[in-house]
């Protein structure tokens, strides 16, 4: 991959470009780990009602709420966010149960 320069760095627009587009792709890695994690949990519940548990849900939530606050970062837009991925995630993780006990 391309070296990038940190935003404090960046000069140009296409250096805010560059380190966007690489953020992103990093971000779709992390992600890629993440529903790993969630095919290992569909794996491993014993049945499809425990793949959602509210409780932890709002516990990821959460926690993904307080270290906004403590980055300085939109806090409620990302409660959103985090909402929506602990929603897909769920969705995927009850179509691996289903599929793996096909």
């Amino acid at each position: 991959m391309t070296d990038i320069r940190l935003p404090e760095d960046c000069e140009t627009m296409a250096d805010v470009r560059a380190g966007v587009d690489r953020t992103d792709r990093e971000l779709m890695e992390l992600l890629d780990r993440r529903f790993g994690y969630m095919r290992a949990a569909a794996r491993i519940k014993p049945t499809r009602d425990a793949v959602r548990d509210e409780d932890r849900k709002a516990e990821v939530i959460a926690n993904a709420v307080a270290d906004a606050g403590t980055r300085n970062l939109p806090a409620e837009e990302l409660e959103a966010i985090w909402d929506r991925l602990v929603e897909a995630s769920i969705a995927y993780e009850m179509t691996i149960w289903d599929d793996l006990r096909k």
